[in-house]
């Protein structure tokens, strides 16, 4: 294997031998010169009311191997094989190519590469540590950088209230592309489609930094637009430097590993690669250990004896050093989280009214927020959502039960709810914490289908002769929404053809239980909402009659009605 450079580069603590180095390896590469630093301001522009992604916090890697990873022009889709700092994890590599393809969508001039995205997040975070997210693209733990205290770094103070970096004094750096809070309220994305914009989300925080490297007018396949676009993202030739030496490496090839399995940088420090959670790094390479060794001195060539003089006697072998005793490991003391860190409590984050009609869904979701002992949003914190009570509505998925992490700003939003058809009220709990967990109920309510139609089932003209039946009966539907709504009170009544319509006195009519005439009936529809009306009579008075028929909900159906004497 060809040799390794053995140095990192660090913003402010870089040697000379390593900048040679970087721009040694730079010429092999082939990659453009960085712009000189006179230049910066003109090629490095930030996009418009906007600082640097990553809020000039530090860089901390390592220079690329000198040995290609595969051929030219290899596939990227190759098995776990090949240079180990080649291989990016799964669902890191899966997201720089989500990002490079939805970009590609809506900024096809961009010509955004996905190899750019990925020297990118190996420089700022080891790739999310080395691949270290959930089935979802979500770190384990927030990937934080220092603070921005002006303290060596740039000063920026808290524009989020602590919501993303829960640091309310001052701003850090957020998430595998190490976003700084006020830079992610403008460019933050929702990559996965899970309805939020987590910059710990390696899809969210890939897909924003795609988008903020394409602003403006930017080609990114020009060596100079490139440039720009990296130096807007940290504002320094070094890093320039950096992020170009990984881009030409990832262009020569690259292969998938599993999530979890990417390589860090070798100093496993606090650095973001480093997988603590403290963001893009301030830590140093690892002194070498002292040699516990003794070198002996050098030997004096020992004197020719004589030929005719061998050895008088044989040595006695050397006795076996017995091998040196291991002491028993230590069991490091339990780890007590920081008040930051640890649960306090459980809030309604905005859920509204939640009523639906059966078999719809509900409007509104449950929606909480946890915070932590200081009263700051706690992120990552597992949300049990639960059904209780007599009811056949189911979260999205035909669950009762569903359990969800809140995101940066500590809230989580449970699945939508669908009505079934059992009517009446019911509860939604949510619970988080353990030992002494916290627990919000809501109150739901399903309601019963209400027809807000009422139609013939078909169209033919009813006539009778005067004194005789009407041929064929009027049988309607009461629907909700194009659904049969049973059990529908209706009213059925002769009226007159006045201005304000009241009962007729004369022309059709239905007979009651004695036989009389009557022209006003109450009636209940059946199975999927049908009603077939009584037998209609006609009386010795010929002309045009309506029928009109109403539900409790207010709809109306008319129905003309002939009586006229058959035709000679």
């Amino acid at each position: 294997m060809a040799a390794q450079f053995g140095r990192r580069l660090r913003r402010g603590a870089t040697t000379t031998a390593v900048a040679a180095a970087a721009v040694a390896a730079l010429s092999a590469s082939q990659a453009p010169a960085a712009p000189h630093p006179g230049d910066q301001a003109a090629a490095g522009a930030t996009p418009p009311g906007d600082s640097a992604a990553t809020g000039n916090s530090p860089y901390h890697t390592d220079l690329p191997p000198l040995n290609t990873p595969n051929k030219p022009g290899a596939s990227v889709n190759l098995p776990v094989t090949g240079s180990a700092e080649a291989g990016i994890p799964a669902s890191v590599l899966a997201a720089y190519k989500k990002a490079e393809q939805a970009v590609a969508g809506t900024d096809a001039a961009c010509r955004l590469p996905w190899q750019l995205l990925a020297a990118i997040g190996k420089v700022e975070s080891g790739q999310a540590r080395g691949g270290k997210v959930d089935a979802d693209g979500t770190t384990f733990s927030p990937i934080l950088g220092p603070a921005l205290n002006g303290q060596g770094f740039a000063l920026i103070r808290d524009t989020d209230g602590g919501a993303y970096d829960g640091d309310s004094t001052h701003d850090r750096a957020v998430g595998p592309m190490q976003f700084i809070p006020s830079t992610w309220a403008t460019w933050g994305q929702d990559g996965n489609g899970d309805g939020r914009k987590d910059p710990n989300n390696i899809y969210d925080a890939t897909l924003a930094a795609g988008r903020y490297l394409c602003a403006g007018s930017r080609d990114l396949s020009l060596a100079t637009d490139l440039d720009r676009a990296v130096l807007s993202y940290n504002h320094s030739t070094e890093y320039l430097r950096t992020v170009r030496s990984w881009f030409d490496y990832y262009n020569r090839g690259t292969h998938e590993v599993p999530d979890g399995t990417g390589v860090l940088p070798a100093d496993t420090g606090t650095g973001a690669g480093a997988g603590t959670g403290t963001g893009t790094g301030t830590s140093s390479p690892s002194p070498t250990p002292p040699s516990t060794g003794t070198t002996p001195p050098a030997a004096s060539p020992p004197a020719t004896p004589p030929a005719a003089s061998p050895p008088a006697t044989t040595p006695p072998p050397a006795k076996p050093t017995p091998p040196p005793t291991t002491p028993p490991p230590t069991t490091p003391p339990p780890v007590t989280p920081s008040p930051a860190e640890t649960f306090g409590s459980l809030e309604n984050a905005g859920t509204g009214p939640l009523t639906a009609t059966a078999g719809e869904a509900f409007a509104e979701r449950v929606k909480v927020r946890a915070r932590n002992m200081l009263g700051a949003p706690l992120a990552r914190t597992p949300v049990t959502f639960t059904l209780v009570g007599e009811t056949d509505t189911r979260f999205a998925g035909g669950k009762s039960t569903v359990t969800l992490t809140t995101g940066a700003d500590g809230t989580v939003t449970a699945p939508a709810l669908t009505a079934g058809e059992r009517t009446g009220a019911f509860k939604v709990t949510a619970v988080a914490g353990k030992g002494k967990p916290r627990i919000l109920t809501y109150t739901a309510r399903v309601t019963a289908r209400v027809a807000d139609t009422v139609a013939r089932t078909e169209d033919k003209a009813l006539t009778a002769a005067p004194g005789a039946a009407f041929a064929d009966r009027v049988e309607v539907r009461t629907t909700y929404k194009g659904t049969g709504v049973a059990d529908t009170a209706v009213t059925a009544t002769m009226i007159t053809g006045a201005e304000t319509p009241a009962e007729s006195d004369k022309g059709p009519y239905f007979k009651g239980a004695d036989g009389e005439p009557v022209r006003t009936l109450n009636l209940t529809t059946g199975a999927d909402g049908l009603l077939t009306l009584p037998e209609i009579y006609a009386d010795d008075t010929a002309g045009t009659y309506t029928l009109r028929l109403t539900t409790a909900s207010g709809a109306t159906l008319t129905v003309e009605l002939k009586v006229e004497a058959p035709a000679a």
